[in-house]
């Protein structure tokens, strides 16, 4: 590719340069070539850098003997004093005697890399790196810039090397500056040799941030016709003169890049002809399919379209056209459906970036034997100077099927073996030896010593499954282990026999799968499965357990009891939710002294700990209050006892409430639990909770008692939060529910508590509720 792309990008420069000559002089192609070949040997240059000069339309290095003749920019070859040729008729002299050729030799040695060099730029961006590049060490450059003069003034960076875009994009466009060293170079057409720069900067305006980067600077306009529309800055770092070679070497620099830039852009048709003559030859012999293409731009610069200057032999389009049968056409004439896939941006991309695509895999019908069929291909570009070349590859029927087989192994974790029973030979794909954790460098494994690979435990099932497929030829499918490093892996073999014309077993075809994945997930499942059938009959037993237990601490009532002249109703309905039970629990008892005492807690948590822990608390609430306790007293010694038993961090709400019916008064405290609600005269209120936090919060709680004179009629209800907590929402959205419920079905009948907790509680229940209905008679009893 290498080779092609200097061949090609040579040969266009030389076909240039000859026809510039014809068209001045008139001479034949071959006079032109001679007198290209002459001046260069007469210039000691390289052919490709006198290609270059006669491109520009200038007098090469030391041609000009009177002053001012050679810096004549943009005067015709035949018009300017050369160096003696066919054209001229005149004897080619040697190089005078004594002259120092060192400086020369050097200067033509630079120019000769440039040269070349100058045959791979594409752009302005390219050529003023090229030319940093290659002046760097001859002139001591550090930076360069392109300024192109514009038709309504002004100047327009198109090229730089050595700076930073920040510093470019300040100087992309620069007005008609008066001071600045570029426009008085465009003008006079005479370079501007800046090396004094404490005097330069009070002179000219300087280009840098700041302009002490660069301490002594050039500027050089290039004749690229009539005039000079481009110019050329050299800027170093070090202060000083440019030597006389350096600014020998700098012209010549100028007059060699006047033909590139007279050409770029506008490639003449013959020297594009010329390119694709000499490829062509080349393609000739490459196998496959290839072209290359010269891109189209329209009036905007964009690519419309490509013409095919070269094909190999190999290459067909729609229309069944190849090789050189396609020269000169358009590429979406050959390939219409290219305009929209991702092939025509892939080449493009390649063209604007010089990356290499490969794109992938596309499908594309076309015509063979006058029917359509659907093609795969598979296309690669890589950039030749200003054109593509382009190579794709069809994929047949058998490609694509070897690829889809190759997936379904990969997707499948499978793969396939062979063995021939005659031979003794084996043969597996590359995706059987890394289900069989087996380096290919070693081969299959023979199938009589297949076995062997298998753990010790399952070798004598695959053992016997292998040997009576070879004696009775009926296939088998079995499972078995190996061992791959500290894994072990779960496979299953099938395979099958290929017998002969006389019924002889001659071949066995299988597959193996590893179905480690698989047989890792069915085992995770059994023993989640175990191990939830275990926990779920160990947490039957707990609830079991916990609900005898409960059912012993916390007898129920079957009717309401008389308490203290009270009529008195409990209900306590269990969880449907969940297999634990709770810890809520009431106490309605009537004291010694002739007062009720009434209680209703919860303890945080479920199960047996919640159960314990309720009866704990259940039975020394009653025998604190029995024994003299105070209600606060009582809720105090409570909270002691709940931070020192065996659940430092358990806690629990609770309400106690005393009556005394000499008084009719209600006495209650609470510690975190919902205030008791009041019935009276058919109006729902709750009463006013006195202070009191959780038990077992802190060490130090304060609690404070209420008092609450009862009234005939008066209805008093302690429950539990679950009577009124909701998930979904809060607990004041609870209490009203429960104020509404109550209101709507009051009566003085009794067992009327159970109707009133089956309209509050409608669907599944997620905690435990308990509930205490205290009347107060209307009348005598």
């Amino acid at each position: 590719m290498d080779r092609l792309r200097d061949q090609a990008a040579t040969s266009a420069v030389l076909e240039r340069a000859r026809g510039a000559l014809m068209a001045l002089t008139g001479c034949t192609p071959d006079a032109a070539g001679e007198e290209l070949l002459q001046r260069a040997k007469a210039g000691n240059r390289t052919l490709l850098e006198q290609c270059w000069i006669a491109l520009g339309s200038l007098p090469p290095l030391g041609a000009a003997t009177e002053p001012g003749v050679g810096d004549v920019p943009g005067a015709p070859l035949s018009a300017v004093p050369g160096p003696p040729g066919p054209l001229s008729g005149r004897p080619v002299p040697a190089v005078p005697a004594g002259q120092d050729t060192c400086d020369l030799d050097d200067g033509f040695t630079a120019l000769g890399r440039l040269g070349k060099a100058l045959v791979h730029v594409a752009t302005p961006g390219d050529l003023a790196a090229c030319l940093l590049e290659e002046l760097a060490a001859d002139v001591d450059a550090d930076a360069l810039l392109l300024f192109r003069s514009l038709p309504a003034g002004g100047l327009e960076l198109i090229g730089h090397a050595g700076i930073d875009a920040t510093l470019a994009a300040q100087w992309a466009r620069v007005p008609p500056l008066s001071g600045l060293a570029a426009f008085d170079a465009l003008r006079t057409r005479e370079p501007r040799w800046l090396e004094d720069f404490a005097t330069d900067r009070e002179r000219h305006l300087l280009i840098g941030d700041p302009p002490e980067r660069w301490l002594s600077r050039a500027w050089l306009p290039v004749p690229t016709g009539d005039g000079a529309e481009v110019c050329i800055g050299i800027l170093r770092t070090r202060s000083g003169p440019f030597s006389p070679e350096a600014r020998q070497l700098l012209r010549a620099v100028v007059r060699l890049c006047a033909g590139w830039l007279r050409s770029f852009g506008a490639r003449p048709e013959h020297s594009a002809a010329a390119s694709a003559a000499a490829a062509q030859p080349v393609f000739d012999s490459l196998p496959g399919s290839a072209l290359l293409l010269t891109p189209l731009r329209g009036p905007s610069g964009e690519v419309e379209d490509y013409r095919i200057d070269a094909a190999t032999r190999e290459a067909v389009d729609v229309m069944g056209r190849t090789g050189r049968q396609l020269l000169g056409r358009r590429v979406l004439e050959c390939f219409p459906s290219m305009a929209d896939e991702a092939v025509w941006h892939g080449c493009l991309r390649t063209l604007t970036t010089g990356e290499r695509f490969e794109g992938e895999p596309f499908a594309h019908q076309e015509v063979v034997d006058g029917a359509a069929e659907l093609s795969t291909y598979a296309v690669h570009s890589a950039r030749l100077g200003g054109a593509l070349v382009v190579t794709w590859v069809r994929h047949d029927s058998s490609d694509r099927q070897e690829q889809r087989l190759a997936d379904v192994q990969r997707l499948g974790n499978l793969g396939w073996a062979n063995w021939n029973l005659v031979t003794g030979e084996g043969s597996w794909s590359s995706q059987t030896f890394l289900v069989m954790n087996r380096d290919p460098v070693l081969g299959p494994v023979p199938l009589a010593d297949l076995p062997r690979l298998a753990l010790p435990e399952d070798a004598p099932v695959l053992a016997g499954a292998v040997q009576h497929l070879v004696r009775s030829g009926l296939q088998f499918d079995v499972p078995f282990r190996i061992r791959a490093g500290d894994e072990v892996r779960h496979l299953r073999m099938v395979a099958e026999v290929v017998k002969d014309t006389d019924d002889e077993p001659v071949e066995v075809h299988g597959f193996v799968q590893d179905l480690t994945a698989q047989r890792s997930a069915e085992l995770a499942l059994v023993e989640s499965e175990q191990a939830i059938v275990t926990q779920h009959g160990v947490l039957h037993a707990e609830r079991t357990l916990a609900a005898r237990l409960q059912h012993a601490l916390l007898p129920l009532p079957t009717r309401p009891v008389s308490l203290a002249g009270l009529r008195v109703e409990v209900a306590y309905l269990p969880a449907q939710s969940g297999i634990h039970v709770g810890g809520d629990w009431f106490s309605a008892i009537e004291l010694p002294d002739g007062d009720a005492l009434f209680v209703v807690g919860d303890v945080a948590g479920h199960g047996i700990d919640a159960v314990a822990t309720m009866a704990q608390l259940r039975f020394a609430a009653k025998g604190m209050v029995i024994t003299g306790s105070s209600l606060t007293g009582a809720l105090t010694r409570l909270n002691t006892l709940l931070l020192h038993s065996r659940d430092s961090h358990g806690t629990a709400t609770m309400v106690l409430a005393r009556y005394d019916p000499a008084e009719r008064c209600l006495v209650w405290a609470q510690a975190g639990h919902p205030p008791p609600l009041l019935v009276r005269d058919g109006e729902v209120r709750y009463l006013d909770r006195p202070l009191g936090m959780l038990l077992g919060a802190c060490s130090d709680p304060d609690f404070q008692e209420a008092r609450c004179v009862l009234e005939p009629g008066d209805r008093v209800l302690l429950y539990t939060d679950g009577l009124v907590e909701r998930p979904s929402e809060g607990i004041d959205h609870g209490l009203d529910r429960l104020a509404a419920a109550v209101a709507a079905h009051h009566t003085d009948e009794p067992g009327s508590l159970t109707p009133l907790l089956a309209s509050l509680l409608e669907g599944e229940r997620r905690d435990d509720v308990c509930a205490v209905d205290i009347r107060v008679p209307s009348g005598p009893e």
